[in-house]
């Protein structure tokens, strides 16, 4: 079964690469990127993916409110963060919007398609630069 894939990043050459690595992984299919928080609401409804990887900081809407509007319209989505940012109220924020994942953008590839997998089967997935801080 293909996995399909929602890219939310503000900027192209992020999208452009993850898009290029996603798709070499025969099970993971990229069906939309969206440039900031509106168009990846706009997209989840449309395209309905099975996993959106979102990041925090977009112009417009970002990815916190456009986490909890996508998780509004469609209960089941499953998103992970992609962000730079490591501070727990990044994390606690979107995870409370609904996220079921958190990476940071320094993390390897293999582990952000090991989250993809993860999340799709319904498990929540913090990357290991996240989950070593204390976020509780």
């Amino acid at each position: 079964m293909t996995i399909k894939v929602l890219l939310a990043d503000d900027h192209k050459i992020v999208r452009d690469g993850l898009r290029s690595l996603l798709e070499k992984d025969g099970g993971l299919e990229v069906v939309g990127e969206a440039p900031n928080g509106q168009v990846a609401v706009e997209l989840a409804q449309e395209l309905e993916p099975d996993v959106i990887v979102m990041d925090i900081g977009m112009p417009v809407m970002n990815g916190i409110e456009a986490t909890e509007q996508i998780v509004k319209n469609q209960p089941g989505a499953k998103i992970i963060a992609l962000s730079m940012h490591c501070d727990r109220r990044f994390v606690t924020s979107i995870m409370e919007a609904g996220a079921s994942g958190y990476l940071l953008k320094d993390c390897a590839f293999d582990e952000l398609v090991d989250a993809i997998h993860a999340v799709f089967a319904g498990h929540q997935y913090m990357g290991p630069g996240v989950a070593a801080r204390d976020l509780h």
